[in-house]
């Protein structure tokens, strides 16, 4: 292990270069940077997002709606490209004001309603719709224990592990030690607790599944970080079992579909506004 040089000032200030590819998207301070308003759809539900792990929660849980017949799921998925600062602009700063994405605009009400942070926009949802959260207080509470233990999560597996194993533009080890460890403390939590339940919560697919997944299940099936064998996932069988079956699933797939702007290109679905978008081959 090599030694550091780097002594901390005694005020720390933004230097834009040193942040590596995410640089032009991270700053020190909150609001918006120039004015633009949103593009507003036909349906209930306007979307803003990317299909970032975070993002693809949001679109799994609105197709998988539409597939139970819910037809007030519709939605109009607007593309936020967030290396161009979209998420600074005044319109977006309106519906969230901490500039992530995804965020959620629910016009059926008499005063539209804003909802931000992907957490709150699954519970949102969950309520509104009666669906992928039970109604008994113990599979509502057990079911809501991993939504947070998700949000929780998930910033140290993305901004610890993600960011200093696939994206810093430096590899120190310390940090990637440190943070493959809770990354795979993580894995091992899931896994435990799959061994004995078929989804999180039980017996029944809800939203900390949908929570969870596009994290830990896309982790384990080398599709964040490409750091599967890496993190040496065949430990864990269970999570892996887990993975597979939701992956399998119509409206996952339809799902992590919408606000693609990358990878194979019949893959992709910039923006989505009627169901019929995401029948190309």
């Amino acid at each position: 292990m090599t030694q550091s040089t780097y002594v901390p000032p005694k005020v720390w200030k933004h230097l834009e270069a040193s942040g590596g590819q995410f640089s032009k998207i991270n700053r020190p301070v909150a609001g918006a940077t120039h004015d633009k308003a949103l593009p507003v759809g036909k349906h209930p539900l306007q979307l803003y997002s990317l299909a970032t792990p975070n993002g693809v929660k949001v679109t799994i849980l609105l197709e998988e709606l539409l597939a139970l017949g819910h037809s007030g799921a519709e939605y109009d998925a607007w593309l936020i490209r967030i290396s161009e600062g979209n998420q600074f602009s005044s319109g977006f700063v309106g519906v969230n004001p901490n500039s992530k994405i995804p965020a959620l605009l629910d016009q059926s009400a008499d005063t539209p309603i804003r909802v931000f942070e992907s957490g709150s926009i699954l519970l949102y949802l969950a309520e509104k719709f009666g669906a992928f959260l039970p109604k008994d207080p113990a599979g509502r509470t057990e079911t809501l224990n991993w939504l947070f233990w998700q949000m929780g999560s998930a910033p140290y597996l993305g901004g610890g592990f993600g960011h200093f194993y696939a994206y810093a533009p430096e590899k120190f080890e310390y940090a990637i030690n440190r943070f493959t460890m809770e990354a795979k403390r993580q894995l091992d939590v899931l896994n435990q607790r799959l061994a004995e339940n078929r989804y999180l919560a039980g017996d029944t697919y809800t939203i900390a599944d949908i929570a969870v997944w596009p994290w830990y299940g896309e982790l384990v099936r080398n599709n964040v970080y490409s750091a599967a064998e890496f993190l040496a996932v065949h430990e864990y069988p269970h999570l892996l079992r887990w993975a597979e079956e939701i992956a399998n699933r119509e409206a996952v797939q339809r799902g992590k579909r919408v606000n693609r702007t990358w990878g194979d290109e019949a893959q992709q679905v910039p923006e989505r506004h009627q169901a019929s978008d995401l029948e190309k081959a």
